[in-house]
Formats: structure tokens, sequence, C-alpha cells
């Protein structure tokens, strides 16, 4: 009989632990968002004007012709071509006749020397390959050149470009080139390339300056410096090719300075989010995470009616979060609101306010945690993950 009192009272405690935890998932979200820029235009004054110089001034009908005409160069210059090979094939057979004859006079001198010497030193010699031996030079073969064959160009070895080709190249993001309202100069020189301990280096002096509305944003100099190109020296690289892929580089970068200054550029971001899962007690914090999660992923740079509605939809989970804080019992491990709750509540703002830009309120919450942190049993992990956030908080 105690001992079924016992099992009883072992079960209800047993119960009690389970009603009182917390059941905690973590879920990515993927979203998207506008990047701001360092310079925000107005949408009416988003146009751009583009202006490239370049010493870059080749199409691909120049390569073409170019290589038809060394084409037509190379027959015109066969016969003279097949002429000199023979020329040279009759001066090696009469160099090798003479070394015939030195390769004979060479090996009867040494035979002569060789009968002088003593039966056990022939013998001796033989056996270590050392008596006389004819050794006759090759012959030579005539091989006549093979007749010259046209072959189309490989076009992706080439800087097939102009400056007008690139200007064109050059975009930013929600912008339009109807107008100059932000006016862009790009001169590129032409790369220069280096030797140094048997490699290949290389700069491409590039100098952008960029005015918006007449104001100066950007004038600087880039890729001054040497940079690595190849393990190999210069003589054993395809320059044409090495420096169409540099260009390519110095093209990227413009493109990705500009844009990181005016674009309005969409970037695709995920964010970590934990919900409790206890049906209930905590119906109001599932919902939180509900809200927030559905309305990040309707966020769309394209549409700024609809991430204006996500924002809104968002605030009414970030709202449930705040409230909550306000309910924690730091102090009582078993209440419905415990230390555990608060960690995953501000873990959601801090991540959150910064994965959508808002580092002031990430920070905000970054503090109000630091300050209750004695009250908090984080694990390792997320100790370690509160330093990262921290670090991006205060990284310029």
């Amino acid at each position: 009989m105690k001992f079924f009192k016992i099992y009883l009272l072992s079960s209800f405690g047993l119960f009690s632990l389970i009603s009182n935890a917390q059941s905690i998932s973590s879920e990515m979200v993927d979203f998207q968002m506008l990047k701001a820029p360092k310079t925000l235009i107005e949408e009416a004054n988003r146009q751009l004007k583009v202006t490239v110089t370049s010493p870059y001034n080749l199409k691909a009908e120049d390569v073409v012709a170019q290589t038809k005409l060394d084409f037509q160069e190379e027959q015109k210059n066969y016969a003279k071509v097949v002429a000199d090979s023979e020329k040279e094939f009759q001066q090696k057979t009469k160099d090798h006749d003479v070394e015939v004859a030195k390769a004979k006079e060479k090996f009867e001198l040494e035979s002569a020397e060789f009968k002088k010497l003593s039966l056990l030193e022939r013998l001796t010699m033989t056996e270590q390959g050392k008596n006389p031996k004819l050794v006759n030079p090759v012959k030579p073969t005539y091989i006549k050149p093979a007749a010259p064959v046209y072959r189309e160009p490989n076009l992706s070895n080439y800087i097939i470009v102009d400056n007008n080709v690139l200007a064109s190249q050059i975009n930013i993001d929600g912008f339009s080139k109807d107008g100059s309202y932000l006016d862009v100069i790009v001169d590129i020189q032409k790369v220069t390339f280096q030797d140094n301990a048997g490699q290949t280096f290389a700069n491409q002096p590039t100098k952008i300056v960029a005015k918006v509305n007449g104001v100066e944003k950007i004038n600087a100099v880039y890729f001054k410096d040497f940079k690595f190109v190849s393990s190999s020296p210069t003589n054993n690289i395809n320059k044409s090719l090495e420096e169409k892929n540099h260009l390519t580089k110095v093209m990227a970068f413009i493109n990705q300075l500009l844009n990181d200054n005016f674009g309005l550029q969409t970037i695709k971001s995920s964010v970590k989010l934990s919900s409790v899962k206890n049906k209930g007690k905590y119906d109001d914090l599932e919902k939180a995470s509900i809200y927030v999660a559905t309305n990040l992923r309707k966020l769309n740079p394209q549409n700024p009616q609809m991430t204006a509605a996500g924002m809104t939809g968002m605030q009414k989970g970030i709202d449930i979060w705040k409230e909550t804080l306000t309910k924690i019992d730091y102090k009582d491990k078993k209440a419905d609101y415990n230390g555990r709750i608060a960690e995953f509540v501000y873990f959601n703002l801090i991540r959150l306010h910064l994965a959508i830009g808002k580092k002031a309120d990430a920070e905000k919450y970054l503090n109000e945690m630091q300050e209750n942190i004695v009250n908090l049993n984080l694990s390792y992990d997320e100790q370690n993950e509160l330093k990262e956030l921290e670090s991006q908080i205060y990284k310029n």
C-alpha cells in the first residue's frame, strides 16, 4: 500500500516537471530585403550617365580580319618556308657526314690504344662496358613543313570591347540611363604585367569619379598595386587572356562599388527564430513567431506596399515578445514565464532587428539581455552566439 502511494507521488512529480517544461524549437526563415545605399537618391532623380575611357577598341570582325590577313601571309611565305627547310636539311646532312667521319676516326684511335693493352686489361674494360664502340650520329630525316590551314580565331581569348560596350556594362540597381543626375566617369588603363620571383603580377589603375547633381561623392584610383596573377612568369602566360580576365574583375568591382554607394540592391538573407510549442499558456508566443515568420517572408523590395504591410504584420509579433518580457520571473525556474522564455525572446529580438538592418533596436535588446545575464543559464553555444551577435551589432 505504501509502495502504491509512493508510485502515485512519483508519477505526479514527473507530470509536474513535464507540464512546466518549455518545448522550444527553432527554424531558419528566408527573406529578401533592400540593402540601403550609402547615398540615397530620390526615386525621381535615379538617372545614370556613364562615360568610360580605356585603351580598348577591338571588335570581333577586327580579330577575324586580322586572322585572315595572317593566314594569307603564311600562304604567301609557304614556298620560302619549304625552301628554307630543305636548305636546312641539306646542311644537316653535310654536318652528319662530317660527324660520321669523326666518329669513325675516334673509334679507330680508341681501338688502336685498346689493342695495346694486356689481355686481362681488355677483358676487364670489356666487362665494364668501357671497350671502344663505334657510335654513329643519328641520320637526319627531312619533314616537309605542313601547308598553312585557316582556323577561326578563339574570340574568348581576345578583349573584344570598346568604351561604349564597357559603359553599357556598368549598371546601378534602381537607376535608368535616361539622364545624368548621377554622373559616373571611369578611366581604365591598360594592364601592366610584372615578373617577381618567377611569378606574374599585374595592375590596372582605374579612376572612378561619381557626382550626384554635380556634387562629388567618389574620386579615387583603384587597382594601382600589383596583385598576383599566375605562378608562371610573364613569358609563359597567355597575356591577352589574362588581361581579359583582369578587366572582368575590374568591371565587377566598379559595379559593386557603385551599387554599394547608390544602388537599391535586393539581398537574400535568413534569420534563426525560436518558438515555444506548448499549447495553451504559450499560444501567444507561438502566434508571435507565426506573425514574424510569415510577414518576414512577405518583404518584397520590388513592392513597397507589400513590404510596408509585412513590417506592420511583423510588429504584432514583436509587440507580443516585448509584452512577454514584462512577465518574466527570473527567480523562479518553474514559473511559466521564466529565464528560459526570456532567453529565446531576447535572442529572437536581437537576431530579427539585426537581420532587417535595425542595429539600434538590436543593441537595445542586447543591453537589456546583458542586464539580466546573471539570471539566465546560457549554454556554451548560446554564449558564443551572443558574442557573435554583439560583434555584428558593433561592426562598422
